[in-house]
């Protein structure tokens, strides 16, 4: 008999009911995260992934090299790429939250052009769409993204973009709809 399911499609599995390797996993994502949002709840079954993530998407979230409106530009953008209902709700609201002017963020959900006057902010918005589009990065936009971010700016986009692309794929395949919280723990 199938479980039944408690985040989107998938079970979650009870702490008590964790073996030692997921219930050590799970305790490396409440250290590194603090919570156990999104996809660390399906990560979780997976404690050498959760190892992994968790230490992952903790650096993508504070002192690191990209400013929160910087960040959510590009993580609206990769998740509506992916139709992940789940992550693009919560990241609209959170850039929305950064101080990104709703036309920004509404042009950013529904793949339509915009410009950003922050130099920094503009970069981030053409390396996501460039590399979320499968196209070619010129060599105009590789010197300015090197001028304005530097390589730690530049490999923190493209490290944010592949995670938040892991991150969608994981909740959309899971079917997790928008505000789901799952179980209490």
């Amino acid at each position: 008999m199938a479980e039944t399911p408690t985040f989107g499609r998938y079970a979650e599995i009870p702490y008590d009911q964790m073996t030692p390797e997921q219930q050590a996993g799970y305790r490396s994502l409440i250290e590194t995260r603090g919570r156990l949002p999104g996809p660390n709840k399906i990560y979780v079954h997976n404690p050498k992934l959760a190892n992994v993530m968790g230490p992952l998407g903790a650096h993508f979230r504070t002192g690191y090299s990209l400013s929160e409106r910087e960040r959510e530009i590009a993580v609206v953008i990769i998740n509506s790429k992916w139709h992940s209902i789940y992550p693009t709700n919560a990241h609209e609201r959170a850039g929305k939250a950064a101080g990104l002017p709703d036309d920004k963020v509404e042009a950013l959900l529904s793949g339509l052009p915009t410009a950003f006057d922050d130099k920094r902010e503009q970069i981030v918005y053409e390396m996501a769409i460039c590399l979320s589009n499968s196209r070619w990065v010129s060599k105009g936009l590789y010197d300015r993204a090197v001028e304005a971010l530097g390589h730690v700016g530049i490999t923190d986009v493209i490290c944010l973009i592949g995670f938040y692309t892991s991150v969608s794929m994981t909740l959309a395949f899971y079917d997790v709809p928008a505000g789901a919280e799952g179980m209490a723990r």
